[in-house]
C-alpha cells in the first residue's frame, strides 16, 4: 500500500536510455510503466517530469547561447514525456501531457486546476517544458510543479541510488546516506537537487526520495514506504 497519495515522480533521462546512454531503452521504460500502474491501481495519483539529457545537455555546449540551449533542453523533455506517456498507454493508463507554453495538439498548456483534475479522475499526468523559462533546470520545475500541485512527496529515480558524501564513481570509499536533510544538503553541497530546488523543498516541507531507477520494483517500493536509498527529510 503507497505511504503517500500524491506524487511527483522526476525520472532522469539518461536513466531511461539504459546502457545506451542516449535515446530509449524501451525495456526500461516499458519497466517503469508497469511500476506507475501498480502504483495508479493502488489509489496514488501520479504527475511526472523527466529530464532531458538522454538527448541534451546544453550547459555542456560553449557555442550556442545559454537562452537557446536551454529552449533545446525544454523541447527534449516535451519528446521524453510523448514516448513515455504512449508507453503508459501501451501499459493500459490513461495519460495527459501538460506544457508551459503551446506545443500545437501534443499538449495542454500547464494549469493546476486541469491537472489536479486529470488525476484524480485516474490520468497520469506529464510535465513538460519545465518551467518555460531558460535559467531553470527540471529539478527546480519538479519542486515548482510538487509544490503547486500539493504532493506529499517527490519521488527521484535516477541513474545513482542514493546521496552519497561525495561522487561514487570517483571515490570508492563514499558513504551513503540513508537520511539526511535539506539542510545537510545546502551545509555539505550535495547536489542532489539544484540550490533553488533545494531551498523550495525546504521551505515546502516536502521529502523526497531518492534511488536507483534500476532497483527492482524500485519505484513501488519507495513510495510504500520500503527505503532502497536516501530520503531527504524537512527537519
Amino acid at each position: 500500500m503507497s505511504k503517500y497519495s500524491r506524487i511527483l515522480l522526476k525520472l532522469s533521462g539518461e536513466a531511461l536510455a539504459g546502457d545506451k546512454k542516449t535515446g530509449f531503452d524501451e525495456a526500461t521504460c516499458m519497466e517503469v510503466a508497469g511500476q506507475i500502474a501498480k502504483l495508479v491501481a493502488g489509489g496514488t495519483e501520479v504527475a511526472i517530469v523527466i529530464g532531458g539529457g538522454n538527448f541534451w545537455r546544453g550547459r555542456s555546449s560553449e557555442t550556442i547561447d545559454r537562452t537557446k540551449a536551454d529552449s533545446i533542453g525544454m523541447l527534449a523533455t516535451v519528446m521524453n514525456c510523448i514516448y513515455m506517456s504512449e508507453i503508459c498507454r501501451c501499459c493500459g493508463m490513461k495519460t495527459e501531457i501538460f506544457t508551459p507554453f503551446a506545443c500545437g495538439t501534443v499538449s495542454e498548456l500547464f494549469s493546476k486546476d486541469k491537472a489536479v483534475a486529470a488525476m484524480k479522475s485516474g490520468s497520469v499526468i506529464f510535465l513538460a517544458g519545465g518551467t518555460g523559462h531558460p535559467y531553470f533546470s527540471t529539478d527546480t520545475a519538479t519542486a515548482l510543479r510538487a509544490i503547486q500541485l500539493d504532493c506529499d512527496a517527490i519521488v527521484m529515480a535516477r541513474a545513482v541510488d542514493g546521496v552519497y558524501d561525495s561522487d561514487p564513481k570517483t571515490n570508492p570509499d563514499a558513504k551513503k546516506y540513508t537520511e539526511v536533510s535539506y539542510q545537510e544538503l545546502l551545509d555539505r553541497k550535495l547536489k542532489i537537487l539544484d540550490l533553488t530546488a533545494t531551498v523550495m523543498c525546504m521551505e515546502n516541507k516536502i521529502p523526497t526520495l531518492v534511488f536507483s531507477l534500476q532497483e527492482p520494483d524500485g519505484i513501488v517500493k519507495n513510495v510504500s514506504g520500503t527505503n532502497t536509498g536516501t530520503v531527504v527529510t524537512v527537519d
